[in-house]
């Protein structure tokens, strides 16, 4: 079980985008280096909208990954690279889900959905996510899966497949239909919804 986690988007110079995603693969490896970083993905929003999604097993292995070795490159990287610097969200991961062995398929395509709760409703919303985690597992093709709580109060789900079929096959399912269908009682704010590609991951350790 995880239960931290950050949230980083980074922008891309002009033209840059290339060397953006190469620098991301090449710290997907450096993470291999931090233990208590159970999860990572570098992942892309749109033309130049990048991101990094990465999980802790508790707020020590946070603080030592925002110290570590690819922060420290991310800093060092950004005057060459990115147009300003990184935006760093942090999290609670709620549940999740996490392969219980090695997969023998990448992940290539994520999903990213917040939201505010409605007012008086944050235990409620934080029950859903939660009661969420026994169908995510159901699901052969959602390769991990997290339910979160950011720092200013949005809630989320974060979740990687290993293609668009994965995906659209979670779109489908069974938590995306019940949070449809409680909308009005669970959320106070129209959800976002990014729809993203993997550009490197560090999932089993």
């Amino acid at each position: 079980m995880t239960e931290k986690g950050l949230l980083v988007t980074i922008q891309a110079q002009s033209g840059k985008d290339d060397q953006v995603e190469q620098f991301l693969h090449t710290a997907g490896g450096m993470v291999r280096q931090e233990p208590a970083t159970t999860a990572w993905f570098a992942i892309r929003f749109g033309h130049s909208e990048y991101g990094i999604f990465d999980a802790f097993e508790d707020e020590a292995g946070r603080e030592a990954h925002l110290t570590g070795i690819v922060a420290k490159a991310l800093r060092e990287m950004t005057p060459a690279l990115f147009t300003r610097a990184p935006e760093i969200r942090k999290l609670e991961v709620l549940a999740d889900k996490l392969p219980l062995m090695p997969t023998i398929e990448p992940v290539t395509k994520g999903l990213l959905l917040t939201f505010r709760a409605k007012a008086g409703h944050e235990t409620d919303v934080q029950q859903f996510l939660r009661e969420a985690k026994p169908y995510v597992l159901d699901e052969p093709k959602t390769t991990a899966w997290f339910a979160l709580h950011f720092d200013d109060g949005t809630y989320g789900i974060f979740d990687v497949f290993p293609d668009a079929a994965g995906r659209f096959s979670h779109l489908t399912g069974h938590v995306p239909r019940e949070l449809a269908k409680h909308a009005l009682t669970l959320m106070g704010s129209v959800p976002d919804l990014d729809m993203l590609n993997v550009v490197a991951e560090n999932l089993f350790r």
